[in-house]
């Protein structure tokens, strides 16, 4: 991979460049060496979750989590981002995304492994001194100790740097004592390792610190009962002056807020990643079912309106797979290339995902709304049994809801990753307002009618993308000059400038995947993919429309309304698709193979 051309595009300058092909990561990419650990780990699940889910999920052996995440550790599925020298696998951040993929199809046990080795140790790991690392990262790596993470207060749920949570300086100077209430506290039941966030005194900002569970001056109530991940340990924590060694303090007094937001952008694209095997499991489960059911004499597979189901069940989560992994190597190549002009590798790991916290925020976002689309039409597949306990499809249902909850839910996601856009183009680290006035002097100047070459795999669908990027251009432009530092009270304005964000982003990854898939393998044996890009494209244009759309009519009127509009027709103005014969090819295909094929 050409470093130098991946530094080149920035976060968030997908609106405003192309990329090549050739330059993106794709999942088919992946070694035979990550494909092994991804097959132990599918291995791993169907041993040690599968078989036991529905104990798992009762909670009436509260050791069963505990001894399947132990075993996990002894595997070393807890350890693939911790370093060698700590004990762990050292593994790359895209192989780490491929873990957390496959783990996704773990029901309740998935929460359970993304709060340990996630936002409960990253913290250590990128934040914590050399004592620290040293003392801590090899028991979490093998699963000796248990990690939870400790933010989110009764009253400072999205607003997390609101948290009354206190910690005072004893007497002595040698300890902190730790006062407040914590809750949605994952693994809390069995943690050992408590990342906690306070405010010492009267400061402004969240310091955390690292809390062990040995401290004593901690209590819980008991296990929350959910709607779904019912398997997983789900508790508030109190800290009634929980005694906490000076030594203990994570990073600098003060910085709290500022690592609960960069672990976050790595627990949001780890969730954009960790639908992915869920999704393919329940599009397979589908399939399967859709054979076996019988209706009107004939298998409900043969009717259309079930293949179109199948067919955008797959296609969503195709689309989802190619933005996210494009979006976790885009992170690796960042962090490579820091490290090679000399940054330390901790600090080059925090810059990479910081670099592409808008890209995290989009395939968290993605992701979890895929996820919720597939879990629900998988129900309506199987009709009224999907609406059993007995069936798989219930279960899916109910556990995938919460993924559009945590690590911040979608609607301040999709205001965060707007909101990011538009301070890095005030900073001048993306030049937005230049090719969007541009785009503004467009508006009233004659349409151009280039000829395109067809005979060119996606050359046409490129356009799109081109035009689609020049509805951001557009609205974006307008709104925040017509709003200025009012435009992010204007949630509902950044949501559809998010949506129109996410669809770009998405419909562009999965050309770019395809595109690179036919240069390998060709087209012919790409037909399905190619029939996935191009319906997906199709839905994504009607979508962007829309928001854009919405967001005209709440700032404009009158003639500038008018001419937006009619720029809008003109960039999302694309050949119509059969996509209802192209939904049947895909979901033939599917139904031949009789599972998920494309990853």
């Amino acid at each position: 991979m050409n470093t130098i051309t991946k530094k080149s595009i920035n976060g968030g300058e997908f609106l405003i460049k192309e990329t090549e092909a050739q330059d993106i990561f794709i999942f088919e990419e992946f070694t035979e060496e990550q494909k092994m650990m991804a097959q132990a780990c599918q291995d791993f699940i169907d041993t040690e979750i599968t078989p036991n889910i529905e104990e798992i999920d009762s909670m009436k052996n509260p050791d069963i989590i505990p001894a399947i995440f132990k075993k996990a550790g002894e595997l070393g599925l807890l350890g693939i981002s911790v370093p060698e020298q700590y004990g762990g696998m050292g593994m790359s951040f895209n192989t780490s995304m491929l873990i957390a993929d496959i783990v996704g199809s773990a029901g309740s046990f998935s929460t359970t492994y993304g709060a340990h080795t996630g936002i409960g140790t990253l913290p250590i790991l990128y934040y914590g001194t050399e004592e620290q690392k040293a003392k801590y990262l090899p028991k979490l790596a093998t699963g000796e100790w248990a990690a939870c993470y400790c933010l989110t207060e009764p009253d400072a749920g999205s607003d997390a740097n609101s948290g009354k949570t206190k910690a005072t300086l004893t007497a002595d100077g040698k300890h902190y004592l730790i006062n407040g209430q914590k809750m949605w506290i994952s693994n809390a039941g069995f943690a050992d390792i408590f990342i906690v966030f306070a405010k010492i005194e009267d400061d402004k900002n969240l310091t955390a610190f690292v809390v062990e569970k040995g401290f004593g001056g901690i209590t819980m109530n008991e296990e929350e009962k959910k709607m779904g991940i019912k398997g997983s340990s789900t508790r508030q924590v109190f800290f009634n002056d929980c005694k906490v060694p000076v030594e203990n303090m994570l990073s600098d007094r003060g910085n709290g807020f500022k690592i609960a937001v960069n672990i976050l952008n790595i627990g949001r694209i780890k969730l954009g990643a960790g639908i992915l095997n869920g999704a393919r499991e329940v599009i397979s489960q589908a399939i399967k079912y859709s054979t076996e059911r019988k209706q009107f004499g004939v298998s409900i597979n043969t009717f259309g309106a079930i293949k179109s189901k199948l067919a955008e069940m797959a296609t969503r989560t195709y689309v989802s797979e190619s933005l996210t992994y494009r979006a976790g190597q885009d992170i690796e190549d960042r962090i490579n290339a820091l490290i090679a002009e000399g940054m330390d590798d901790t600090q080059a790991k925090l810059k990479g995902v910081e670099e592409f916290a808008i890209e995290c925020a989009i395939s968290k976002v993605h992701g979890s709304e895929v996820l919720d689309y597939v879990v629900d039409q998988g129900v309506q597949v199987y009709g009224g049994m999907g609406y059993s306990a007995d069936a798989p499809m219930e279960r899916a249902y109910r556990d995938a809801r919460i993924v559009r909850i945590y690590e911040g839910t979608n609607e301040i996601n999709r205001m965060l990753m707007v909101g990011m856009v538009l301070k890095r183009a005030m900073k001048g680290e993306i030049n937005l307002f230049e090719p969007a006035m541009a785009v503004s002097k467009e508006l009233t100047s004659v349409p151009s009618f280039d000829t395109i070459d067809t005979s060119e795999l996606f050359a046409a669908e490129k356009e799109v993308i081109k035009k689609l990027k020049k509805v951001f251009l557009m609205v974006g432009g307008k709104a925040a000059m017509a709003l200025q530092d009012k435009i992010e009270s204007e949630q509902e304005i950044m949501m559809n400038l998010a949506d129109v964000m996410i669809e770009i982003y998405a419909a562009e990854s999965t050309i770019l995947r395809t595109e690179k898939l036919v240069s390998i393998q060709g087209e012919a044996a790409c037909a399905h993919q190619i029939a996935m890009t191009q319906v997906y494209l199709a839905s994504a244009v009607d979508r962007i429309n829309a928001a854009a759309k919405e967001a005209i009519g709440s700032f404009t009127k009158g003639d500038e309304q008018k001419v937006m509009l009619m720029g809008l027709k003109r960039f999302t103005k694309m050949d119509l698709v059969d996509t209802k014969t192209l939904r049947r090819q895909i979901a033939d295909y599917m139904i031949e193979k009789g599972k998920y094929p494309f990853s």
